[in-house]
C-alpha cells in the first residue's frame, strides 16, 4: 500500500520530481525515460507506470533547458515503439496461455479482457488510439499479438500511433511550459491530464456496466 501511495505521489508531482532526476543524472535521463517508456508499453505487468504525464512534463523539462527536445521526443518515439513491438511478439508467442492468470497478482485480468473486447470492437485502429489510454495502451499491443492479428498491419499503425502520442505530449509540455499560467500550475494540469486520459475507460466501463444491468 505505501509502495502504490509513494507511486501516485511521483506521477501527480512529476514537475519536482523530474527536474531532481534531471540535475541527479544529467544525460542518463534520457536512459531512463526511455526505460519507463519502454517498460509501460512493452510488458503488461508495468501499466501503473506514467505514461502522458511522463511525456508532458519531459517536453516541459525540455523547455527548461532541462533537455534537448530533439533527443527526447526521438529516444522516447524508439521505446514507445520498440516497447510495443516486445509486447505484441509476446503476446503472439505465450498469448494461450494468459487464460489460466486468474489468479496472478501480477497480471490485471479484468484490463486484459475489456481491452480485448475494445480490440474486437474497433479492430486495428485501436493500435492507435490506445496510444491515448492508459491501461488499453499497455494491453493493446499484447492482445494484437494474441489475436495474431497480421505483423504487416500492426507495424505502420503502431509506428503511427507512437509518433502521434510521443510527439504531440511532449511538443505540447515543451511550448506549454512558456505559458505562465501552466508553468506556475503544472501540477494541477498534470492531474488533468490523468483524469482526461482515463475518461474513456471509465466511459467505457459505465457503458458495459449500463448494459449489463439492462440485460
Amino acid at each position: 500500500m505505501e509502495l502504490i501511495t509513494h507511486l501516485i505521489d511521483i506521477v501527480l508531482h512529476l514537475d519536482k520530481f523530474l527536474p531532481q532526476l534531471v540535475a541527479e543524472y544529467g544525460n542518463l535521463i534520457y536512459v531512463i525515460l526511455f526505460l519507463i517508456i519502454f517498460c509501460e508499453t512493452g510488458l503488461v505487468v508495468a501499466p501503473f507506470l506514467p505514461g502522458d504525464s511522463l511525456l508532458f512534463v519531459a517536453g516541459g523539462v525540455a523547455a527548461a533547458g532541462g533537455m534537448d527536445i530533439t533527443v527526447l521526443s526521438c529516444s522516447l518515439f524508439v521505446a514507445a515503439v520498440l516497447g510495443d513491438n516486445v509486447n505484441y511478439w509476446i503476446g503472439r508467442t505465450f498469448g494461450h496461455r494468459v487464460f489460466k492468470w486468474e489468479q496472478s497478482r501480477f497480471f490485471n485480468r479484468a484490463a486484459f479482457d475489456k481491452t480485448h473486447s475494445y480490440f474486437e470492437h474497433h479492430g486495428g485502429k485501436t493500435i492507435i488510439i490506445a496510444r491515448f489510454m492508459p491501461l488499453i495502451r499497455t494491453f493493446s499491443p499484447f492482445v494484437a499479438g494474441v489475436a495474431e492479428m497480421s505483423y504487416r498491419r500492426f507495424l505502420p499503425l503502431d509506428i503511427l500511433g507512437g509518433a502521434l502520442w510521443i510527439f504531440s505530449l511532449t511538443l505540447l509540455g515543451y511550448f506549454f511550459m512558456q505559458v505562465p499560467l501552466i508553468r506556475n500550475n503544472l501540477s494541477l494540469f498534470v492531474i488533468l491530464i490523468v483524469v482526461v486520459s482515463l475518461l474513456p475507460a471509465c466511459i467505457a466501463w459505465l457503458r458495459s456496466r449500463s448494459a449489463k444491468v439492462r440485460a
